[in-house]
């Protein structure tokens, strides 16, 4: 088969390319050897985060009865048939914005697994074609890290897509790995009713986010019955009556046990780049076996691009998306773009969740920047005030002298909508200054941005609710 752009996997990255290239009237093959989607809509972040909204409406009782599972008591849940539920969403969503394209837009997917070979060219095995493009896109995504823990392939362990595929609840459950999935699935299986424990190996709890932010967040799962243990590593584990019993060091010199009945890594991913014969064709890795690319998005082969997460780029799939339909741009257009992630945001939907755009104060110090940061508690934000709900706090980062705003963090209810703000404001160069000026509607939670970018030239604790 000759085409314009072969594509290898159908997730985000795969399908904002091949739409951006039938946009060109180009001729699209795509290859996915599993089902159609990718990570997100699949086992990512659409089931988990219809899972997390599902069992936070046990608790608001409005919403109660919108979630198949979901009862009109509070507390009662059929966890089958929650999870039925969210497969009949994730289902429907992948045949209207995934297969559903393909056939409106008009290019081809190939089931099977592929292969380069020289020239390049793709081999699909179970197929038994042959591919040959003018360009080609590798859009294969990541999968979860499993640690090499001694005896972890002995245990009945789970990772952050099949524990939304259990059929019924564990009555423990050990979580490893204290970053956004580790945290999002320990909350969310702690409101089922789970015994929850979390153990990280840093010192901190989501330990790339500020100080502010890691305490924030476990002390709002501590008061949930959720045990966090930080500064933790695992060391070996084994099946015992039922159990999964892990041994954990903390650096104490004496080595303690956790007892659960399931265990869930959430210890990070890894690029899924193995078995496609790309060190074959030139296309070099790097030691997590990204696919190196330069600011581009193009590969050490010629012809040969890649987009999303098997570059080891940010795993969101925003960023995927985006990537996918730049890599196309500069394959077959005039113009080269290359990638930039200033003002990137990040959202962690815990409840309160937690975003962030830019720079934390460690970042910008380690990139030679200068700079102060002020801290707002959510308990002098009006919106949060009314909530009854003021667990939380909204941190601004500014470089000292010019005050150009360098980094947003934010934890609080619809913090993913407040930094989204906050993004803007940092793609635009603004001062805390300029934010500290912004209009701003009253009696929303985007309003603690405001609120702490006048902390950095007043006491906004002797301002009256809606003073300028």
């Amino acid at each position: 088969m000759d085409c314009d752009l072969a594509i290898v996997g159908s997730g985000a990255a795969g399908f904002a390319a091949a739409i951006a290239a039938r946009r060109r009237g180009l001729v699209v093959v795509m290859v996915e050897q599993g089902v159609p989607g990718g990570t997100c809509v699949n086992v990512g972040c659409v089931p988990s985060k219809a899972l997390l909204a599902a069992v936070g409406s046990l608790t608001a009782g409005p919403a109660r009865g919108r979630f198949p599972g979901v009862g009109g008591a509070i507390g009662s849940v059929d966890f089958a048939e929650l999870v039925a539920g969210k497969d009949l969403l994730v289902g429907e969503l992948r045949a209207e914005k995934y297969i559903g394209l393909v056939a409106e837009l008009g290019w081809e997917i190939i089931e099977g697994r592929a292969r380069f070979e020289s020239g390049p060219r793709l081999w699909v095995e179970g197929a038994d074609v042959r591919v040959r493009a003018e360009h080609y896109l590798v859009a294969t995504g990541s999968v979860p890290r499993i640690p090499a823990v001694v005896g972890v392939d002995e245990v009945a362990s789970l990772t952050s897509a099949t524990a939304m595929e259990l059929g019924e609840l564990p009555g423990s459950l050990l979580v490893v790995g204290g970053g956004y999935v580790g945290l999002e699935q320990a909350q969310l299986f702690a409101r089922l009713g789970v015994e929850v424990t979390v153990v990280e190996a840093r010192d901190r709890v989501v330990a790339g986010e500020e100080p502010e932010v890691s305490a924030a967040i476990e002390r709002v799962l501590v008061e949930e019955g959720v045990a966090v243990r930080t500064g933790v590593e695992v060391r070996r584990m084994w099946s015992d009556a039922g159990h999964v019993v892990a041994v954990v060091d903390d650096g104490s010199g004496v080595e303690g046990e956790v007892r659960a009945q399931r265990v869930l890594f959430a210890a990070g991913r890894r690029p899924a780049s193995g078995a496609m014969g790309l060190a074959e064709i030139g296309v070099a890795l790097g030691p997590a076996g990204e696919v190196v690319v330069d600011g581009y998005l193009r590969t050490s082969a010629p012809r040969v691009w890649a987009a999303g997460d098997v570059t080891g780029h940010p795993a969101f799939v925003y960023v995927a998306a985006s990537e996918g339909a730049l890599a196309v741009d500069n394959a077959f257009g005039p113009d080269q773009k290359e990638v930039d992630f200033w003002g990137l945001p990040r959202v962690m939907f815990t409840s309160p969740s937690v975003a962030s755009a830019g720079l934390t104060e460690e970042q910008a110090a380690a990139q030679g920047v200068e700079c102060e940061s002020r801290v707002l508690p959510l308990d002098m934000v009006p919106r949060a005030i009314v909530n009854r709900d003021t667990r939380g706090l909204v941190k601004l980062v500014a470089e000292r002298g010019s005050g150009r705003l360098v980094g947003a963090h934010v934890v609080a209810e619809g913090a993913g909508e407040v930094v989204a703000a906050a993004g803007y404001a940092l793609r635009s160069g603004m001062t805390v200054a300029d934010v500290a000026g912004m209009w701003c509607p009253y009696l929303t939670m985007a309003e603690g941005l405001k609120l702490a970018a006048q902390m950095f030239d007043r006491d906004v604790s002797r301002l009256s609710c809606c003073s300028p």
